[in-house]
């Protein structure tokens, strides 16, 4: 199951950039900007990665964003990415980044994008993707308005807006105004809901600020007329199983709903969240949530289709990736 799941054909539609720099590449870009860490080794680094929820997590998560200074900084960060995804049988992966993670530090949105947009170019075609900005939902709607006119001369490198960070008592609802204006401009609308927030947060996110995609979703599972809805407008689901586990969403993958969802004919998909935390890119999370849940080969290939048709490719580009995937089953 391993070497098949490896060499699957599929794309990744819930990762955030900020959230693969591994230990390694921290001391390196430290050491390179001449900056101190709060940690004397990899091993302490790793050891600090015991969350006990979101919030402990986002600590960590922005202090060791710090060490992202420069252009090159950025390009190191995808293109280390895009290299552990293109091994994981990714084929295209839509990349969420957080431009007030790094403005908040004086780091303009240009050295971020055309960092981000230089690693991406040289890894296609073998890996082809995009980049959905998000917002900080910690911060205020206004933040939101000033970082995506902030963001405007980049947009051509921009594909979506999303709405990431802590996402207890701040509801969908409060970025509508952001929202609006970032489709206005192009940009394809998703939101992370249903994570740590109930239901209605998924609600709010479809109905309020007009989502095509539900990153997380897993308490969508706890209000069976919403499940209904997703099923029906073929709504689809980016969820994080491994993310889940380490932050107590669901302690343990054997209670996760994804097979159930599934079932329901939800369009759910696998992926990895912030894999340098959370202990596995998405292959290993395909094969964590295969164990656990005792999915079929069948199951794990319609995860794989999932995958494709949640993307924003266009629907060419779809039926070559389905052909692809068809073609490495068969054989």
């Amino acid at each position: 199951m391993e070497r098949f799941v490896r060499g699957l054909p599929k794309a990744e539609l819930h990762l955030h950039i900020e959230g693969t720099l591994e230990p390694e590449l921290m001391f390196q870009l430290a050491e390179r900007n001449g900056l101190e860490l709060p940690y004397g080794s990899v091993d302490e680094v790793r050891a600090a990665y015991e969350f006990e929820d979101l919030q402990s997590f986002l600590d960590i998560y922005y202090r060791a964003a710090s060490v992202l200074l420069t252009e090159g900084d950025f390009a190191d960060l995808m293109a280390a990415y895009l290299a552990r995804a293109r091994a994981d049988g990714v084929r295209h992966a839509e990349i969420f980044f957080d431009p007030q993670t790094h403005t908040e530090r004086g780091i303009d949105v240009g050295t971020v994008v055309r960092g981000f947009a230089r690693a991406q170019r040289e890894a296609a075609p073998s890996i082809t993707s995009t980049l959905i900005l998000c917002f900080l939902r910690h911060l205020p709607p206004e933040a939101a308005v000033e970082v995506l006119e902030a963001s405007r001369p980049f947009l051509d490198h921009v594909q979506g807006v999303g709405l990431d960070s802590g996402e207890a008592g701040n509801p969908p609802e409060l970025f509508a105004e952001p929202y609006r204006m970032a489709v206005e401009a192009g940009l394809r609308p998703v939101a992370h809901a249903g994570e740590e927030g109930p239901a209605e947060y998924v609600r709010s996110a479809l109905d309020v600020l007009g989502v095509e995609r539900i990153d997380h979703g897993v308490r969508a599972g706890d209000d069976h007329a919403l499940v209904k809805r997703l099923a029906e407008e073929r709504i689809p689901l980016t969820m994080c199983p491994l993310s889940n586990q380490r932050l107590k969403v669901v302690p343990d993958l054997r209670d996760h709903n994804l097979a159930d969802l599934m079932d329901a004919g939800v369009l759910v998909t696998v992926n990895s969240d912030d894999p340098a935390y959370f202990g596995g890119y998405v292959g290993d999370n395909y094969l964590a949530i295969a164990e656990a849940l005792d999915l079929s080969r069948d199951q794990v290939v319609q995860l794989a289709l999932n995958s494709i048709e949640a993307s924003f490719l266009p629907e060419d580009r779809k039926v070559e990736l389905r052909n692809e995937i068809a073609a490495y089953v068969a054989s």
